[in-house]
């Protein structure tokens, strides 16, 4: 198949969308397709809450205007595949697409059901592209049944998750069960500093933990340019709970320093207000690291309350620091749901399962669109 992947930017960002869509490119260039990366600038504007990073784009000069953008898109690809995020720069190209055999959205994260953002002109707009594309991948049942929900249209849809970063358990049972007799708790959190992802909230439930006695200590890893705004309000708060001396705050750090905060930590605390999947989740349980997930989104998909670890209500900081109390206080728990969450990483798809899936539902979506013109797939 001569497939275009539609990106902002450049896919070497560091967000675990474009390591998926990395993973997809390679896949099918594995598998003998042939694929264009069409990178095209954003504007502040479609993306003011720094889901993408700004700083790179292979788009060349003035690729912002109209006739460039539909001229790189208007080609004759079998499929031509649309990273969701992209929507504010294609809602008003796709309609006019002749060249395309058909059209698919990949769909990371919905912006219009975000909890946290109500803004009836960015569902009108999401809508609107949705509408304007022949089928969709989505990450999760979530973002599928949130996707269904948006369109007026019968869209066909397929549910293909991400994996994680290893093909086995990344640490034994034997080392996660030792590891969960140190002490302090170590938590880490892992995502762009975004209100979304609810450090705050996570902040005022270990504050709370402090005043029980608990000895615990959290690494916070993740970018800091998306909302400065916000990063200012995580360090003031930090400064106004005193809890200077028990957060340690990297940034954003390569593969192998993450993987070696994960490798010490117990637990892995993003309380996310609304996540579409939650990959960091399903990352930090190959180490055995137990997830400690909001209720919001597709991570409970994976994260079973209870048996492989936490699901809290994002909002209620009282009910999250019970929980890691808890956990602190009970080291035989902590040492279970964290074998459990070893089991969950290893069942989970690989990356090659979720690649053939996504070829064959691209496929089907192709063969479709080659009867509905009466001809003939190359």
């Amino acid at each position: 198949m001569k497939i275009g992947l539609v990106v902002y930017g450049g896919l070497e960002q560091t967000s675990g969308g474009y390591r998926y869509d990395r993973q997809l490119v390679s896949a099918l260039e594995d598998r003998g397709d042939d694929v264009d990366v069409i990178s095209i600038p954003r504007r502040l504007e479609d993306d003011p809450a720094g889901v993408v990073s700004d700083r790179t784009t292979s788009a060349r000069p003035n690729s912002d205007t109209a006739p460039s953008i539909r001229e790189r898109l208007d080609r004759p690809y079998d499929v031509l595949l649309q990273d969701e995020l992209c929507h504010p720069a294609l809602v008003q190209h796709n309609p006019h697409l002749e060249g395309p055999e058909t059209i698919v959205s990949l769909v990371h994260l919905l912006r219009s059901p975000d909890p946290t953002k109500d803004d009836p002109a960015v569902r009108a707009r999401e809508r609107r592209y949705l509408e304007s594309v022949d089928a969709a991948i989505c990450t999760s049942g979530y973002t599928r049944e949130r996707t269904t929900a948006l369109v007026d249209t019968d869209l066909p849809t397929l549910v293909a998750p991400p994996a994680g970063r290893h093909e086995e358990p990344a640490l034994s049972s034997e080392a996660v069960a030792k590891r969960a007799r140190a002490d302090p708790l170590e938590v880490a959190f892992v995502g762009t500093l975004v209100p979304r992802k609810n450090l705050v909230t996570l902040l005022e439930a270990l504050a709370r933990i402090d005043e029980a006695g608990r000895d615990w200590h959290l690494t916070v890893v993740g970018r800091h340019d998306a909302d400065p705004a916000y990063v200012r309000d995580v360090r003031d708060r930090i400064g106004a709970l005193e809890l200077g001396d028990r957060v340690t705050i990297t940034g954003k750090v390569e593969t192998a320093r993450l993987e070696s905060i994960l490798e010490r930590s117990h637990v892995l605390a993003v309380p996310a207000r609304y996540e579409g999947f939650g990959m960091v989740h399903l990352e930090a349980m190959e180490y055995g690291v137990v997830p400690v997930a909001g209720s919001v989104g597709g991570a409970s998909e994976f994260v079973a309350d209870g048996r492989n670890g936490v699901v809290v209500e994002p909002t209620d900081p009282s009910s999250l620091a019970d929980r890691l109390g808890a956990l602190a206080a009970d080291r035989d728990r902590l040492a279970t749901l964290g074998m459990r969450a070893l089991e969950t990483a290893a069942a989970h798809p690989s990356w090659a399962e979720t690649m053939d899936e996504i070829r064959a539902f691209l496929g089907r979506r192709l063969d479709e669109a080659d009867d509905a013109n009466g001809g003939d797939s190359p």
